[in-house]
């Protein structure tokens, strides 16, 4: 593609402003192609190594950004700024990748992860992630939105990088760091909307189309034009895993992505992340969230699936969450008994074509457990949805003592899931994760906050407790405290979630990809739930008071923060709200 060409079908004349010229400005002229690319008609002057540059549509004195802008430095509103990609010094040359099955994955906010809220910040904390097992982190979404601090999601420039973060190089620095560290880097990414502030696309050509969902307009997949728009997300897509040697993909939402084309978005993308990962010679990873339960997704094309790599399971972190908490509102209803969380290990989905009281129906499809891997569904006890969403961003550290948290982190890290840890959770964090916005536009800001507000009123939520999303304490109180980690209830912690990396590492039954080798029994009354992977044995009391279990021949491998006590007659006694790992000889 050459220097400075845009697609742009919908103006009938195109300029382009060239600021940081040694002569100073130029405006060119462009032609239009045939197929709507427009180019500069004249010679190109001597660019200086960061030029700024934008396009004036039609007869328009403002200029607009560059729909594929890679630099924002003064934010989405002015002008892009260029940047060679190809320009750094890469040290991964050895960098052979990490496989999504046995990995444990980490995610983090850049801007809430360290004080200086900068990729570069962040690098310095990679021996911590290393030393819970970390061997991915996945990155909430970095491309370019209005304002200096938000959760991302309002992305409206998706190939520029967020000046405040370390624009392009600094990813680039952070990419290559956790490369050497050991640590490999899934990016999350939306392509279900635009963000309210900064969106100049549909200036330009048909990038959205009638209709819209939770978040905003529809993306124009398959109408008129969507040819140009899928192209636009799949170079998108290549620019992440190439320029920036990521290595991997968080999709957002897939639900939300309405496309009715031959071939779906979502089986385009895995047809051609397949085809870069064959040529690059490494894994490259695609995880979808989505809320359907529809095993579709991450069923290999060649068994009529998407060919998606895996996907977020919520049904995992509803059922751990009833069961250590005891909360039972809304979309929690149905997961009150602790059976729910035993056919979850199990089965994957609790919702496989069951009735939701939530969503009044029935949902999702029950997965082939004899033919798929269970490391292809992602699943948490905490992520930023599950926290930020509540009212107030609390955290389960507000309501489960140390036991429970530890329960927590086990069936986690010893169920037969990809585990995803959330930042700070491994240290129990007492700072919240609220939902922050920084919109510079005062109408968007009050709307925003009047919104939050609103959706919790009608949920029963006093709104004089819920946070301002723009007041600016609001993204303070969400940096994480790391000076917690180091003492008290969040050195205990740590420990645990380490020694629950250790016994990942050491004992492969763990990380066993195998629904049939995993089987799960409850008993509903005293609160206990034995889990089976091979020959370990995990055993959780949910109980407010203490236990005794059978465990004759067992050998003790792990216990939560108040103690496990095995006798010698095989006895295994559990404090209320306690767990364990038994090793079975000879199982």
């Amino acid at each position: 593609m050459s220097a400075f060409a845009v697609w742009a079908p919908r103006p009938q004349r195109l300029r382009l402003l060239l600021r940081g010229l040694s002569e100073g400005e130029a405006i060119l002229e462009m032609t239009r192609d045939g197929d709507d690319w427009w180019r500069p008609v004249e010679p190109l002057p001597p660019l200086s190594e960061e030029t700024d540059y934008g396009y004036l549509i039609d007869d328009e004195d403002t200029p607009r950004p560059d729909p594929r802008s890679r630099r924002q430095p003064a934010g989405v509103h002015a002008l892009s700024r260029t940047f060679d990609p190809t320009a750094y010094a890469w040290g991964d040359q050895t960098w052979t990748g990490r496989p999504l099955a046995g990995a444990v994955v980490y995610e983090l906010h850049v801007g809430t992860f360290t004080p200086e809220g900068t990729f570069d910040g962040a690098l310095q904390r990679l021996d911590h992630l290393r030393s819970i097992g970390v061997d991915f982190v996945e990155v909430m979404p970095v491309n370019a939105f209005n304002g200096t601090h938000n959760w991302g999601y309002d992305g409206v420039l998706w190939s520029a990088v967020h000046e405040q973060y370390g624009g392009p190089a600094g990813y680039q620095r952070f990419v290559d760091g956790c490369h050497a560290a050991g640590i490999g880097v899934i990016q999350d990414v939306v392509y279900n909307h635009l963000g309210p502030s900064g969106n100049y696309l549909p200036l330009y050509g048909p990038y959205l189309k009638s209709g819209s969902n939770t978040w905003g307009d529809l993306v124009n997949l398959d109408g008129a034009g969507s040819g140009e728009v899928r192209r636009y997300i799949l170079d998108n897509v290549a620019m992440w895993l190439d320029d920036y040697h990521v290595d991997g993909l968080r999709l957002d939402a897939v639900h939300a992505l309405e496309d009715s084309s031959d071939t779906h978005l979502l089986e385009e993308m895995a047809i051609e992340v397949a085809a870069l990962a064959a040529h690059q010679r490494r894994p490259l990873t695609l995880i979808a969230e989505s809320d359907l339960n529809d095993v579709r997704l991450v069923t290999p094309r060649e068994a009529g699936g998407y060919g998606l790599d895996a996907q977020w399971s919520d049904d995992f972190h509803h059922a751990v969450h009833v069961a250590l908490t005891g909360e039972t509102d809304g979309y929690y209803a149905d997961f009150e008994p602790l059976g729910a969380l035993a056919k979850v290990l199990t089965r994957g989905f609790f919702h496989d074509g069951t009735y939701s009281s939530f969503r009044g129906r029935d949902h999702g499809a029950p997965i082939d457990t004899a033919a798929m891997p269970s490391w292809r569904l992602v699943v948490c006890a905490q992520n930023h949805d599950q926290v930020g969403n509540r009212a107030v961003g609390d955290r389960i550290t507000e309501a489960l003592d140390d036991d429970q948290l530890a329960c927590a982190a086990l069936l986690t890290m010893a169920g037969p899931f990809t585990p995803m840890l959330f930042q700070g959770e491994e240290w129990a964090a007492g700072t919240p994760f609220q939902f922050f916005t920084s919109h510079p536009e005062p109408e968007l800001g009050r709307a925003t906050a009047e919104g939050r507000i609103a959706e919790f009123e009608r949920m029963g939520w006093d709104p004089s407790v819920v946070p301002d999303p723009q007041d600016p304490a609001t993204f303070e109180r969400s940096r994480l405290d790391w000076s917690e980690a180091e003492s008290g209830r969040g050195a205990r912690m740590l420990q645990v979630y380490r020694d629950l990396a250790a016994l990942r590492r050491s004992w492969p039954q763990l990380t066993d990809p195998s629904f049939e080798r995993t089987s799960c029994e409850v008993d509903e009354a005293a609160r206990l739930l034995v889990l089976d992977r091979g020959d370990l044995r995990i055993v959780v009391n949910m109980a407010d008071t203490a236990t005794s279990y059978a465990a004759p021949g067992a050998r003790l491998l792990f216990e939560t923060v108040s103690g496990a006590d095995l006798h010698d007659d095989g006895r295994l006694d559990l404090p209320a709200h306690a767990g364990a790992v038994l090793h079975r000889a000879g199982a």
